[in-house]
């Protein structure tokens, strides 16, 4: 069976929620992306298949140069992906062990990633915040689109990576529903204060056995937190038809579409 096809099989009222590291790190870029005048920027990472968008084109070169301590600018080419569109939707391009990753864990139309990665505040006296994981945007899936057959024209032309060049033999586009965050709210931290950035203060429906990647018991604690991989992109949440991450969820969705 096909991911589509596997996706459509599935109970439309179970839900999986996926946390999606995305955007600059001391590993992709050199630095945590920025959170100007009370607002998120996540910069994309470096393009490394294929690519026709600079930092410049999206207005980031000033911020991707601070953020790179110089070594990524206005013309260098960045992976615009997750793409967020002006209807409201977003496309999201994976593939690989990642997609694999997604295709075990069963995701398809109707579950939800929430993109994550590390941020820093720029301050307006030139001082900086701690760094910190925190989400940027959601995607509701609607859509899977396998590229392996081609991609359609609408991606290409508006020069989504993973449709100028096949970065995999499994590689596809989700595409739905999606919005970035305009606020840095206090909703969407998952760090603890004080803490480094890979210690989350999990969510209380966010239980051991319940987040792929994350199953040995010495990262979780009493206290409610987590200590986070240190690599990875895509960690899968299945929360059935549970209440509790629903609301979270809700509320998440909702600082997000604030502005």
């Amino acid at each position: 069976m096909s991911v589509v096809q596997q996706t459509v099989a599935r109970h439309w009222d179970a839900m999986r929620i996926i946390f999606s590291r995305k955007g600059f790190d001391s590993a992709a870029g050199g630095g945590p992306s920025p959170i100007v005048a009370g607002r998120p920027i996540s910069l994309p990472i470096p393009a490394g298949v294929a690519s026709r968008t600079t930092y410049g084109d999206l207005g980031l070169g000033v911020l991707a140069a601070r953020a790179s301590r110089g070594k990524l600018g206005a013309g260098d080419l960045c992976h615009h992906d997750p793409m967020f569109r002006e209807d409201g939707t977003c496309w999201f391009g994976q593939c690989g062990a990642a997609q694999t990753h997604l295709d075990r864990q069963g995701v398809g139309l109707g579950d939800v990633f929430v993109f994550f990665g590390l941020f820093r505040e720029e301050r307006d006296d030139g001082s900086r915040g701690d760094p910190h994981h925190r989400i940027f945007g959601y995607l509701r899936v609607e859509e899977i689109i396998s590229l392996t057959g081609g991609a359609p024209k609408a991606l290409t032309e508006a020069g989504h990576p993973h449709a100028l060049a096949l970065h995999g033999s499994n590689d596809v586009i989700w595409r739905g529903e999606g919005r970035q965050a305009e606020r840095a709210s206090d909703t969407l931290r998952l760090t603890m204060p004080g803490a480094s950035p890979s210690l989350w203060l999990r969510p209380s429906w966010l239980k051991r056995g319940g987040l792929s990647y994350h199953d040995k018991p010495e990262r979780w604690n009493k206290r409610g937190q987590l200590q986070s991989v240190a690599r990875g992109q895509e960690f899968v949440a299945d929360i059935g038809r549970r209440k509790a991450p629903r609301e979270w969820l809700g509320q998440v969705i909702a600082a997000i579409k604030a502005s």
